[in-house]
């Protein structure tokens, strides 16, 4: 039986979404149109869209609560039509959706008012929070998007936004270059979920979840789905979870997103952005329960990966580095969690992690200071704390696993050995083929121009006694 109260709960969420899209959208156009707005503007426009955001989340869990509805769809339209195909643009709300809007809304308030002081005066200060409102619209449409092709824009520009906030002080080479390191890694990634995705639309005949999907509410769900194309799909999904969520091989470019604002890396690789994976397997979770073959990959990527950062994030000397390795050990927890078939406990997992990480990160300045002004005050370095177990492993082993951590596993010469020579050795054999083809049409064209100058009449005119004479007496004359 439908609520009466239905249409107030899907308003509601449709201004979770709208909120920030206007409110990025006035900041960016008054930015072009006046130039940089005070400061003062800029944070009461994002801590007025994103609190409204996250009271009008709290709204809709306690409507849902309290109205006994389970899950609810909100449609807003077509976005365009090619053929037999429709953009849908369309939102799901379930018990799923509701603790990731929550944290989203809640988590995306605290940085702003967090970063408007830490921020302050910083040339960069307006560009830092139209790229934070940005990356609240496309964090929302990843968690609400009621179809798969929704979702694959706000996984887009949670990509965007993540590459130009690590390189946010451009003017400084290392951030540029960690940028595009990020951002390649994205792409490599992103061709996983967008052949997934035509696999869903080829498979199911439909993007929206609810149509994939046995219409149940989450956890539940059967997916419309063969076994050979429930495996080709779950497999692609993980490996699209792989590179937003830093995993192996993929988990090297986290401690060089560390290169941005410290806000960014609280929000995007403490909380929010390298979640997005987990989320996405838990939206997906029918079709690994339907490929055994994915969810043993996963689980073997998720152990495999929280082993190597812990051996790596315990050699590491400066702090947001620790905390980039300790925040890839427990998402390669919660994705081994996914992979075992749990939904709830992962969940769990996932917001508390979220939770205590944002506070390591933006507390880490302090910390290091307060560190710092401890030591000066004993005159001496601070005890170390702590079991160490690898004292219990022998000594040659001990000295090759250190070696490796320093290395961090050596992930760069792989990639760079196995993904990025052979896309660039490629590159250049299609460039070589390109200029010979060139080359040979080029000179075609050249004949043919010659041979139609022979044909032509004009070519049977005799020729002035000046063209006959060598350039060298022409010039003498």
């Amino acid at each position: 039986m439908t609520s009466p109260y239905l249409p107030y709960l899907q308003v509601l969420a449709a201004l979770v979404v709208a909120l920030p899209t206007l409110a990025c959208f006035l900041h960016g156009a008054g930015s072009l149109l006046m130039g940089r707005p005070p400061e003062r503007v800029t944070e009461v426009l994002v801590a007025t869209s994103l609190v409204s955001s996250f009271v009008a989340t709290i709204l809709i869990a306690l409507g849902m609560a309290l109205f006994g509805v389970e899950q609810f769809e909100v449609t807003l339209g077509t976005a365009f039509r090619v053929g037999d195909y429709a953009f849908e643009v369309g939102l799901l709300v379930d018990h799923l959706t509701i603790p990731f809007m929550a944290l989203t809304t809640a988590l995306l308030s605290l940085i702003g008012k967090f970063s408007s002081s830490y921020l302050h005066r910083e040339p960069g200060f307006n560009r830092f929070f139209f790229l934070l409102l940005l990356f609240a619209v496309g964090m929302l449409l990843i968690t609400m998007a009621g179809t798969v092709d929704l979702m694959f824009v706000g996984w887009e520009i949670v990509g965007v936004t993540s590459a130009l906030l690590i390189g946010f002080f451009h003017e400084r080479p290392n951030p540029a270059r960690s940028a595009l390191w990020a951002f390649g890694i994205y792409r490599v990634c992103d061709v996983a979920l967008l052949a997934a995705t035509i696999l869903i639309h080829s498979a199911t005949h439909s993007a929206n979840y609810s149509e994939a999907f046995a219409p149940s509410a989450w956890p539940a769900g059967t997916p419309h789905l063969s076994g050979a194309m429930a495996t080709s799909i779950g497999i692609l999904l993980v490996f699209a979870a792989l590179g937003k969520s830093a995993q192996v091989p993929f988990s090297g470019w986290l401690p060089r997103a560390m290169e941005g604002p410290t806000p960014s890396s609280a929000i995007f690789y403490g909380a929010l952005s390298i979640h997005a994976g987990a989320y996405l397997l838990l939206r997906n979770g029918p079709i690994l329960e339907a490929s055994p073959i994915a969810a043993g990959i996963l689980v073997a990527i998720g152990v495999i990966t929280a082993l190597h950062a812990t051996f790596v994030g315990r050699v590491q000397t400066d702090i947001k580095s620790i905390l980039a390795y300790a925040s890839v050990t427990q998402v390669g927890l919660i994705l081994a969690e996914i992979g075992m078939g749990l939904r709830i406990l992962p969940l769990v997992h996932l917001t508390g992690h979220a939770l205590l990480r944002t506070l390591q990160l933006l507390r880490s300045p302090s910390l290091l200071h307060e560190r710092h002004k401890l030591q000066l005050s004993l005159a001496s370095e601070l005890p170390e704390s702590g079991t160490y177990y690898e004292h219990l492993l022998p000594s040659r082993l001990r000295r090759w696993l250190y070696t490796m951590a320093l290395e961090r596993g050596n992930h760069d010469v792989i990639l760079r050995g196995m993904i990025l020579e052979p896309i660039l050795a490629t590159a250049r054999l299609l460039e070589r083929a390109e200029a010979f083809l060139g080359g040979s049409v080029r000179s075609g064209s050249q004949i043919q121009a010659s041979a139609s100058c022979e044909e032509s009449p004009a070519s049977t005119e005799p020729l002035s006694d000046l063209s006959l004479v060598p350039a060298r007496s022409r010039k003498s004359r």
